[in-house]
């Protein structure tokens, strides 16, 4: 099973999803490592990806989710998969549940604000919440939940048991 949690800048995803795959002891993968160095100095700038420089981006992300899966590891993903076509592409023949860690444009600001070292800043928040396509098919989480919050949630609501304490 893959968990895709999805969202724009500054959700939490990388923050949850590292906490829910520990409680879980499954496979956390960061889209953002998938990235090459041209689309991170884009994002740097403020520069919106094309489709185009995104779709090879999510190919290999689906490849990894493909062969994960093959192996029989369950995976979390963090990845803004903004549009239903890139839920789709990165959902093709894998089983997938999409957690949409969903907020207002003032609260990812200021989780944004908040962080330190991250190539994707308020500069292309705007562009992410005008291309956001809200997912119909998703476990919608607030936001102003803390990440500890947020992973309990997740492992409540879709029934997940989590690995007996060594």
């Amino acid at each position: 099973m893959v968990i895709l949690l999805m969202g724009t800048t500054g959700a939490g995803k990388t923050t949850v999803g590292r906490l829910l795959a520990a409680q879980l002891g499954w496979t956390f993968l960061d889209a953002d490592d998938f990235h090459p160095q041209a689309n991170i100095e884009k994002m740097k700038h403020g520069i919106p990806l094309t489709d185009a420089e995104r779709f090879p981006w999510l190919e290999k992300i689906h490849t990894e989710l493909v062969r994960l899966s093959a192996a029989g590891r369950n995976v979390v993903l963090a990845c803004s998969a903004l549009k239903q076509s890139y839920r789709d592409q990165l959902s093709a023949g894998v089983g997938m549940q999409i957690v949409y860690l969903r907020g207002s444009y003032e609260e990812m600001r200021r989780h944004i604000d908040r962080r330190h070292g991250h190539f994707a800043g308020e500069s292309i928040l705007a562009g992410q919440f005008a291309d956001l396509q809200e997912p119909q098919d998703a476990l919608v989480l607030d936001v102003s939940l803390t990440p500890d919050e947020l992973a309990a949630d997740v492992i409540a609501r879709l029934h997940l048991a989590q690995p007996p304490c060594a």
